[in-house]
């Protein structure tokens, strides 16, 4: 149920707020990363969801891009 409500915001965002999104979620990971390499990292499964955050961010501004040129 979370990621339909997470996937509607992402979805009501404009091309500039994806890309800070993106940003913002690339910032977490390098963190999670960084955390992960030196035994700190607890909430393993946290990466994961970054990832896809990441990759769900990424195609919806890409749809949006599609939509505006056609």
């Amino acid at each position: 149920m979370k990621s339909k409500q997470r996937l509607s915001d992402i979805k009501a965002m404009t091309e500039d707020q994806l890309s800070d999104e993106v940003l913002k979620l690339k910032k977490e990971q390098f963190n999670l990363r960084f955390q992960r390499a030196t035994g700190q990292l607890e909430n393993t499964s946290r990466v994961r969801v970054v990832r896809r955050d990441i990759a769900r961010a990424k195609t919806i501004a890409a749809q949006k891009r599609v939509k505006e040129q056609g």
